[in-house]
């Protein structure tokens, strides 16, 4: 039977000859190829600086913490102050505007793109509104002319989660960049894999100075001699290497993730290249499907997986649908987090208010899915879902 999973490896022998390097080398912590893995990290996607760091989760917590430290006070958060989110995204979106003590606005989504209801978004704003948190869903950027439009006169910050969208571009420019600061994820399932690992992009310098500090120990060790949060650095190292300055955290990367990372950025334009292609066939083979929606590509989606929502006319539901699959060896998962709201649990931790309803994000948790992408053609696997869908 053939079988159809959410993610397959993507490394060779390059990535483990990488590892052993790194094992020959006996240095395992933050080194020179993180370093190196950083610079063209940034080079790739058009930044002046990137940091790498364990985890997309913590390249989200990292950006909000910068923002608490900033002397620009355009930018500046203070505990208390609102950010607009959608309601459909990973929870370490939402978990560090907690921790920070920020009053978080849930807009609904855009059934057809799934990324934030542009005309909702500009009801939500208000004088209150400090900073918007996009989110680049399942690889589709979001439409960023239309955001900036929205806050072009106001002193708002915009951050991009673009934690499922390495390689997405919009108008020719890639995604996670629109922002003053913007999140990756290289977790497995994700556009490379550099065991865990995440990073953050940015073209402001004295941002890119703070989360240098903050993502070891709060530390100046990491830090220029001559930068934009102590000034000049004493040129005692033994005094130096133990300053303490702001809180921070230790979520740094291991040297073998930079390594791996350094040759998985080198594949990186062929994986992009597969997933359009796998997406074209997708979308060949299902977007004129009688009860099934499928998501809507803004400009060049990088296709993180394809979304598969049940129409008011379906004549199955969701968890019958979920039972089929799996049955035929087809892995699914609900898309993200479906309508975070729905965590109460949670969310009696969080100062939040929703703006209007959230009636597309409650569609999506009800009836909606999806399966996975990969970096090598799956014609087979898309042939043997659409044969299943048929079936039913």
């Amino acid at each position: 039977m053939t079988t159809y999973s959410l993610a397959s490896s993507t490394w060779d022998e390059k990535e483990y000859a990488a590892i052993q390097a790194v094992i020959d080398s006996d240095m395992f912590t933050m080194g020179k190829k993180v370093a190196e893995y950083e610079r063209q990290f940034a080079e790739f996607f058009g930044s002046k600086y990137a940091l790498m760091v364990s985890s997309g989760s913590t390249a989200n917590l990292l950006m909000i913490a910068s923002l608490f430290f900033t002397k620009d006070k355009s930018k500046r958060l203070k505990r208390g102050d609102e950010v607009i989110v959608p309601a459909v995204s990973w929870s370490t979106t939402y978990f560090p505007l907690q921790q920070y003590g920020l009053k978080v606005k849930f807009v609904d989504i855009d059934r057809d793109t799934l990324n934030i209801d542009i005309a909702k978004l500009g009801d939500a704003i208000t004088e209150k509104t400090k900073a918007i948190f996009c989110v680049n869903l399942l690889g589709n950027p979001n439409e960023f002319n239309k955001i900036q439009h929205l806050i072009r006169d106001r002193n708002i910050t915009l951050l991009e989660d673009n934690c499922e969208s390495m390689g997405a571009t919009y108008e020719g420019k890639q995604a996670g960049t629109f922002g003053v600061m913007g999140s990756f994820s290289s977790f497995f399932s994700h556009h490379i894999a550099t065991m865990e690992g995440g990073c953050v992009v940015t073209d402001d310098e004295e941002l890119y100075h703070i989360l240098l500090t903050i993502r070891a120990h709060g530390w100046t060790r990491n830090l220029p001699k001559e930068n934009l949060v102590t000034g000049t650095k004493s040129d005692d190292p033994f005094e130096e290497a133990f300053k303490f300055v702001l809180p921070g955290y230790n979520v740094r990367p291991l040297e073998m993730s930079g390594a791996i990372g350094i040759e998985q950025l080198k594949k990186l334009p062929d994986f992009i290249h597969k997933r359009r292609e796998n997406a074209k066939l997708f979308v060949e083979l299902f977007e004129n499907h009688p009860f099934i929606q499928i998501q809507k590509e803004i400009e060049q989606s990088s296709w993180f997986g394809f979304s598969l929502i049940l129409k008011e006319n379906s004549p199955i539901s969701r968890k019958e649908l979920v039972v089929k699959l799996q049955e035929n060896g087809i892995e699914c998962r609900p898309i993200v987090t479906g309508n975070f709201v729905k965590n109460k649990e949670v969310l009696e931790y969080f100062d939040y208010e929703v703006s209007g309803k959230l009636t597309n994000a409650e569609y999506i948790d009800e009836h909606g899915l999806f399966v996975g992408n990969q970096q090598i053609m799956i014609r087979e696997e898309l042939e043997h879902l659409k044969a299943v869908l048929e079936s039913l």
